[in-house]
């Protein structure tokens, strides 16, 4: 199993080599994994980072997470429905499969608000589809070129 910690350290590091100087990043916002429940021998939950916001999966105690490759896709079904997830790897973490919600996420002004959409979207996932309301799952607006149709889709419901 994955300690959401090992996956905060990838993405502080990431933050401090690789993502330096990069136009993107909303500075009101910080690496924190929140919401990880475990689910099907995995672990699920929100990575926020000063560049995404990641619905996330890593290995749990039941089950190894498959690597996938560059431009690899695997769809999960939760109870709220299916969504499409791209693969990452990290030497702190290993494989973890991640559904982009918000990137980059400049609609947020601060860590609280990223914490209470993700709270909301790992609630709702869980959901049956057939329970949901109308509700935004997401913040209401219009997607956004770098959006995925995982989180198109959610936003269907507002």
């Amino acid at each position: 199993m994955v300690d959401e910690a090992l996956l905060v350290n990838a993405f502080r590091r990431i933050q401090a080599t690789r993502m330096t100087g990069i136009p993107i990043l909303n500075p009101a916002l910080e690496v924190e994994a929140l919401g990880f429940r475990d689910w099907n021998g995995m672990r699920v939950g929100i990575l926020i980072t000063p560049w995404s916001i990641n619905l996330v999966i890593l290995r749990g105690s039941d089950a190894e997470l498959q690597r996938l490759r560059l431009n690899e896709r695997r769809t999960w079904a939760f109870p709220s429905g299916s969504y499409e997830f791209m693969g990452g790897d990290e030497p702190e973490c290993g494989p973890f499969d991640f559904c982009s919600l918000f990137s980059p996420p400049e609609e947020f002004h601060d860590q609280t608000a990223a914490r209470a959409v993700a709270e909301s979207v790992v609630s709702q996932l869980f959901a049956p589809a057939q329970s949901l309301s109308r509700r935004a799952l997401l913040m209401p607006s219009k997607p956004r070129g770098g959006d995925t149709a995982a989180a198109a889709s959610m936003r269907e419901f507002a």
